[in-house]
């Protein structure tokens, strides 16, 4: 279980509403692929910020909460982009407590110190 709440200057977070143990599937998210020749008039809008990188040089954004996780150089989560069902997966990479907020690394790997395109808040 999962919910939505305002988290200072992260603005919308994802937090646990139980407990997830190391390797726990957390959410399987639906996405909507977005062609490559669409990206230019996405990128002028607020949906930029919750896209992911998809097959083909397209990009996608998830349903349900996954474009919703919070970037973190420390995340307990990661996600999994599953392209034949065309889902994105997040796993808890760390024990998870109930109302501690869940985070991904947005470079991919969660060991990834990769510069962002925003002010880290971590």
């Amino acid at each position: 279980m999962l919910s939505i709440r305002v988290n200072g200057p992260k603005g919308k977070s994802v937090f646990a509403e139980k407990q997830y143990q190391k390797g726990d599937l957390i959410e399987k998210s639906p996405i909507i692929v977005i062609p490559s020749s669409q990206w230019p008039y996405i990128e002028k809008t607020e949906i930029f910020n919750y896209c992911y990188d998809w097959a083909d040089n397209n990009s996608a954004v998830g349903l349900g909460y996954v474009s919703l996780y919070n970037h973190s150089y420390h995340p307990n989560a990661a996600y999994k982009k599953n392209f034949q069902d065309q889902l994105i997966e997040i796993y808890a990479i760390n024990d998870i407590k109930p109302d501690e907020e869940i985070t991904v690394n947005y470079n991919g790997n969660p060991e990834d110190k990769g510069e962002m395109w925003f002010n880290v808040v971590d």
